[in-house]
């Protein structure tokens, strides 16, 4: 078997406890890599019901076979954990130099359970390991900063270093994992499992040869591809990237607006892509083995270099994600101040999406009488409050997450799932009702009151509310189904289910989503798959493995749901607000979510998985799946036939 690097590493960080084996064939080639290695080792590692920042929750790091190859967008690595956001299964993917230098190194699946006596971080220098203290040197530092010095520290500036920044060390929710400074590990809270173990960084070098099974037929097979990615397949992300959806969503009412009240605002254009790239674009750049440069660099002083009266010199990655999350759910329409936020956000080591949408929460909260001015403490960029629209109290309350240095930032860290339960009721009515998460995981950019089949396929994403689990937006958004209605519930389920399936291997393989396109089905990937391995693959077989892959996951979530007394079925709902309170204005003006109708729907796609009414997998399925002994260790579950 080719293309796995196999190397296989488990620390336990308590008594700094090194072990090295091989993965197995038979692992490599049921489980393919990067997700589905996570969902596998989490099912077989994490204690049920685990504190997930205590140090039973395993913290692990894996790829697939194709980092170090030319395929087109592979060099991805995946970290999943038991997430601390949501308490269920939680993983994040990026992109950059990791997932190339582990596959030198020899590596392609790290694990790290317990916690180390002090703040250190692990460097994995070809077959040599070591777990390095570091508190008076790279603690309490960012992780743009920890990148630097962890290269310049052993003088060799390929080095890949993912870390995470004060926000992780701080153990706050959301706190993400950063590498090659402009990447992340977004979702689910990874960072914050990674400093519950007192490491702020893992670093890689390899020098190791990467090799594929069939070689000649790789070359003139990745170099089509390579060609067929710079075609008019992934032209927008080269041109406007992602911030495309700006207007384009808000053209059709779907842009996520004032903390999700509506899907349409009139100040779009000022934070659109096409302004961005006119005002604030001064750099494209591309991950390693990426022909596309999806990357846009912003400037604070624009593309003039007039320096910023507040924030000069600033430069970050900027992405739709993003300006959503911080542009207009907040109703900022101040793009320097986002480039800012995003900043901060990727130095101190936040999501984007969860740390917007959670500001955004805060701003509705604080003209709600939830927060109040006292709790954001003595700043003096507060003296208005916080307020729609105030792009400098965005940027600093952006900031007193990351560090938790003021009450506001302290109960506001943890996301706003647990804000809503600090803050309660009030006479204006119950702080949860206008959080905009799912399984405690914020809502991406894409108003689900105006996308009827997206709302049911982010609301039954295994790790939380995710955009990137079945493609369920493209379904409404391409006009496939109405998206203000729930016909066709078995049809639309049937998409969904397929999506999740596609999905599911294309995490794990790794490769970008952006270049799913340029493959003409799984069976093409499948090929690809046994030029690289050698490993004889075909679509069926995918397809199964990545059943298996879904089914072991949706296992995980019921047996954390049962320990805590929670029904399933009712974290694939969506918040109040999108069944109770219509869109202000805009083309999508008064839709809402019938939440007969999304239910309808949820159990339509549960039947085309081949689960029951309630979400459970069916014997039938799990025998199919070959996972019937994982299921029969949930006690008390009664398992349809």
């Amino acid at each position: 078997m080719e293309g796995y690097a196999r190397g296989a590493i488990r620390i336990d960080l308590t008594p700094g406890k090194i072990e090295k084996s091989q993965l197995s064939e038979e692992f490599c080639h049921n489980w393919i890599g990067g997700y589905g290695f996570i969902t596998k080792i989490l099912w077989d590692e994490c204690p049920a019901g685990c504190d997930p920042l205590g140090p039973d929750n395993p913290f692990i790091v894996a790829t697939g076979p194709f980092p170090g190859t030319i395929i087109p967008t592979s060099s991805k690595y995946c970290v999943g954990a038991k997430s601390p956001l949501t308490r269920r299964i939680g993983f994040g993917i990026s992109s950059g130099s990791i997932g190339a230098q582990m596959a030198r190194a020899g590596i392609n699946l790290l694990i790290l359970k317990g916690k180390a006596p002090e703040p250190s971080f692990i460097f994995v220098d070809d077959d040599n390991v070591q777990i390095i203290p570091c508190k008076d040197t790279l603690w309490d530092k960012d992780a743009w900063t920890i990148e630097e010095e962890i290269r310049n520290m052993f003088s060799d500036p390929r080095i890949a270093v993912m870390a995470t920044g004060q926000a992780g060390q701080r153990m706050g929710y959301m706190a993400c994992i950063t590498n090659d400074r402009n990447r992340q590990v977004g979702r689910t809270g990874m960072g914050a499992v990674m400093g519950s173990k007192n490491i702020c960084a893992i670093a890689f070098r390899g020098t190791k040869p990467i090799t594929v099974a069939k070689p000649k037929e790789f070359m003139v097979k990745a170099k089509e591809l390579i060609k067929i990615a710079n075609g008019k397949e992934t032209i927008k992300y080269r041109d406007l990237g992602t911030p495309v959806n700006v207007m384009a969503f808000n053209e059709i009412g779907c842009l996520p607006t004032k903390n999700f009240q509506t899907g349409y605002w009139d100040k779009a254009d000022l934070i659109s892509g096409e302004t961005m790239k006119e005002k604030w674009v001064v750099r494209k750049a591309a991950c390693s083995q990426c022909p596309i440069a999806c990357d846009h660099l912003c400037s604070t002083d624009g593309v003039s270099g007039k320096a910023h009266p507040k924030w000069p010199g600033v430069i970050s990655s900027v992405d739709y994600e993003s300006i959503y999350a911080l542009g207009s759910v907040c109703l900022v329409d101040d793009f320097a101040a986002i480039i800012k936020a995003i900043e901060l956000c990727d130095r101190y080591c936040i999501d984007t999406m969860s740390g917007g949408v959670t500001v955004g929460y805060a701003m509705e909260a604080y003209e709600k009488g939830f927060l109040t001015k006292k709790m954001l403490g003595d700043n003096p960029v507060y003296k208005n409050g916080l307020r729609w629209g105030d792009g400098e109290a965005m940027v600093q309350l952006v900031e007193d997450i990351c560090l938790q240095t003021t009450e506001a930032g302290k109960i506001l860290a943890k996301g706003t799932r647990e804000a809503a339960k600090f803050f309660g009721k009030n006479e204006k009515g119950n702080a949860k009702d206008f959080s905009m998460e799912i399984k405690g995981l914020a809502i991406p950019g894409y108003e689900l009151k105006a996308l009827s089949t997206a709302a049911a396929g982010f609301a039954v994403s295994l790790r939380g509310c995710c955009h990137l689990r079945n493609g369920s937006y493209s379904l409404d958004i391409k006009k496939k189904y109405n998206r203000n209605s729930w016909d066709k519930e078995n049809e639309r389920a049937k998409d969904l289910y397929k999506g999740d399936l596609e999905m599911a291997l294309i995490d794990s393989y790794i490769v970008c989503k952006f270049t799913r396109g340029i493959y003409k089905n799984v069976q093409e990937q499948a090929e690809v798959f046994e030029m690289v391995t050698g490993l004889p693959t075909d679509d069926k077989f995918l397809y199964k493995r990545a059943a298996a892959i879904m089914n072991l996951g949706k296992l995980f979530n019921i047996r954390e749901c049962l320990i805590e007394g929670v029904e399933p079925i009712t974290e694939d709902e969506l918040p109040k607000r999108c069944y109770e309170e219509g869109n202000l204005d805009g083309p999508t003006k008064g839709w809402k979510i019938d939440r007969e109708g999304h239910l309808r729907l949820i159990k339509a796609y549960y039947k085309a998985h081949g689960w029951d009414e309630r979400g459970f997998p069916k014997k039938s399925k799990l025998a199919e799946l070959g996972i019937t002994d994982y299921a029969e260790k949930i006690k008390g579950v009664q398992w349809s036939e």
